[in-house]
């Protein structure tokens, strides 16, 4: 049984001892949604003005993303609507999964205390995703840059942000 919330911080209900506050699935799966559209904005944006490798980039990490699922074949080849339709489903996929891990760690932390684990847990998922990962799916190496940190932390941030507005909707206020 949930206390009422007293406001303490930005929305931080108040849990009797040796009760966990439960998740919020379902915010917790559209956090993560919400967070890979800002992170993928968030991406193009930075390799429009930092570089001058748009469309590029976004269009061999669209592949990266579907060789995962329809393998190496898919990646000298040309765009197809199969290839973004599966890309954009591994993505989204990937992003829910991911809000709802960060959701079980931050469901209990204060709204600041959930954007720093926020950044953190998109710092390691940039180390898992690129270097872990790259053991089944080598290609993703070509994405080991600075802009692939900065929206992998971006990612952790916003999931953690998304959650906590979605959540407590008292922090709106």
């Amino acid at each position: 049984m949930l206390l009422p919330n007293h406001q303490k911080d930005w929305g931080q209900a108040q849990v009797p001892p040796g009760k966990d506050q439960f998740v919020r699935w379902k915010v917790a799966a559209c956090a993560g949604l919400g967070a890979g559209v800002i992170a993928t904005i968030f991406e193009i944006a930075l390799w429009a003005v930092l570089t001058d490798a748009l469309p590029e980039n976004f269009l061999r990490d669209t592949r990266f993303a579907a060789a995962i699922v329809m393998g190496r074949r898919v990646l000298g080849n040309p765009l197809d609507w199969q290839v973004v339709a599966v890309a954009t489903l591994v993505h989204f996929a990937l992003s829910m999964a991911y809000g709802l891990v960060l959701s079980l760690l931050i469901r209990r932390t204060s709204t600041l205390s959930s954007l720093a684990v926020g950044a953190a847990f998109g710092l390691s998922l940039y180390a898992l995703n690129m270097y872990g990962f790259t053991t089944l799916f080598p290609w993703f190496e070509a994405a080991r840059d600075s802009i692939t940190v900065a929206t992998h932390l971006a990612f952790g941030i916003a999931v953690a942000g998304v959650y906590r507005l979605l959540a407590h909707p008292s922090m709106r206020k």
